[in-house]
């Protein structure tokens, strides 16, 4: 066995053979709603197992972040939309294929507890990738989460408003410094879209003036956002410079204690020093390590190998009712326009049509049917930048390449669509014309990470006030009479 822990007594599971599916991201919730109704109805189960109850459609937390979508209209309740899937809200620790077994800890911390399956999806996606960077860990926050994006919106604006009582010059400057490390698409849009957060609320506060704000980009390349031409590319730093978004190439966070000590790449000589209240990091992210705690064949990055009909294989051949998709695995490229090992990027376009195609294979091989190989070609990449403002490359007839309004429009058209059902297409349209029609909502939402605040101290009973002082006795010699003869 890969794990050394005492089991707990199983929670009351449904006992039909089962596809387990790790993680309820893309790739889980995808799989989840093109099998849950015929492997039910075949006489068999899908679980889906994920420490939370919903799939976070990533490319919307930078305007979940900027105040454009509302936070819970960017996720997808399992609940509501997996009617016929078991749900389990945990994490997998470890997978003993070999005994088609898999260890879950419970989200609530419970006692960790063993299931069987019958196939199993790994569907796990990534997490972000740090380095060891002193204070980066205590100072910054990522972009993975929307618990990170409202955390983000939350803080920019509070710290423009306390930045607009602080007298020292100092600390208003700390307050008012916004830095993002990492300059691919998350960056990108990450930093542009906390940029037209801040200007709505400077223009709301006649304390602030905008060339106080000040915004960092830090890119250890020579270039941002690959996925565009280098043309592109280009106009993107402009436009950011125009923006007043100081954009610093072949640069890197060397130390983030105190102050912020960046270097020059790649001879590493001493760059700016500054202090920030704000550190965002998106530079990158990485297989779930949960991988490694498995007996599936891996690849040099982390990620699990598999065939392009994403069945998980190694150098001993294909490991049966075994499969992976997503971030986590090492999907290989068929069209030649992927990674340089010749996988795919590791992107949400990716992920969602991997995951419909693995559905496809996996109902197929139950049936001894012919499986097809995952093979798109990339539609090209589009990013926002707050409102009328992107940049898009576009493949259908050719290169398009488009920048500005169209961009944008072209932006949220995608994303649009492609976030998963219907209802939550309805949702996130609704909040972008409410936006347009009514303005940014720049309300901050104060103490959300301690909600019981004012109850508890409205429950707590003041402190008696401390009585008064007794007043001083006088010396005896004071009261004595002062006679004649004393004189």
């Amino acid at each position: 066995m890969l794990y050394s822990i005492v089991m707990a007594t199983t929670p009351e599971l449904i006992d039909r053979p089962r596809v387990l599916v790790v993680g309820g991201g893309y790739v889980g919730l995808y799989v989840a709603l093109k099998l849950q109704k015929k492997i039910a109805n075949a006489g068999g189960i899908v679980t889906v197992v994920d420490p939370l109850p919903y799939m976070t459609y990533q490319p919307f937390l930078p305007e979940v972040a900027g105040g454009n979508i509302e936070a819970r209209h960017a996720v997808v309740s399992h609940r509501q939309h997996l009617k016929q899937t078991e749900l389990i809200q945990g994490r997998v620790t470890s997978i003993d294929h070999k005994n088609r077994t898999a260890v879950v800890a419970p989200a609530d911390g419970g006692e960790p507890f063993e299931i069987p399956y019958f196939d199993v999806v790994v569907a796990a996606g990534a997490i972000t990738r740090t380095f060891p960077i002193k204070g980066l860990a205590d100072e910054g926050i990522g972009l993975k989460t929307i618990e990170e994006a409202v955390a983000l919106r939350n803080k920019v604006l509070e710290r423009i408003e306390v930045a607009s009582t602080m007298t020292d010059a100092a600390e208003r400057a700390k307050a008012l410094t916004f830095v993002v490390v990492g300059g691919g698409f998350a960056g990108i849009e990450c930093i542009t879209e906390m940029e037209d957060l801040a200007r709505a609320a400077v223009k709301n506060n006649p304390r602030i003036r905008q060339e106080e704000v000040r915004f960092v980009l830090v890119e250890a390349m020579g270039r941002i956002m690959p996925e565009v031409t280098a043309a592109q590319a280009e106009w993107v730093v402009e436009h950011l410079r125009s923006r007043g978004i100081e954009v610093l190439l072949n640069t890197s966070l060397d130390n983030a204690e105190g102050s912020l000590k960046l270097i020059n790449l790649p001879d590493k000589t001493p760059a700016q020093e500054f202090e920030a209240d704000t550190l965002v990091w998106t530079a990158g992210v990485q297989a779930n390590p949960m991988i490694r705690s498995t007996d599936f064949p891996l690849e040099p990055r982390g990620r699990v190998r598999v065939l392009p009909d994403l069945r998980i294989a190694g150098d001993e051949g294909i490991v049966d009712n075994a499969w992976a998709a997503g971030d986590i695995a090492a999907v290989p490229d068929l069209t030649g326009s992927g990674l340089p090992d010749g996988t795919c990027v590791p992107n949400a376009q990716h992920a969602l049509r991997q995951a419909k195609r693995l559905a496809k294979n996996l109902w197929a091989s139950r049936w001894d049917k012919p499986m097809g190989d995952y093979k798109h070609k990339n539609l090209g990449a589009v990013a926002g930048f707050g409102e009328w403002k992107g940049v898009a490359n576009i493949n259908i007839l050719g290169r398009i390449g488009l920048k500005g309004g169209l961009a944008w429009l072209a932006h949220r058209g995608y994303h649009g669509l492609a976030i998963p059902t219907g209802e939550r297409k309805v949702r996130v349209i609704f909040n972008w014309i409410l936006g347009m029609t009514m303005g940014r909502d720049t309300t901050q939402l104060l103490d959300l990470d301690n909600p019981r605040g004012a109850f508890v101290a409205a429950a707590t009973p003041a402190p008696k006030p401390a009585a008064a002082p007794a007043p001083a006795a006088e010396p005896a010699e004071a009261k004595a009479p002062v006679t004649a003869d004393a004189k």
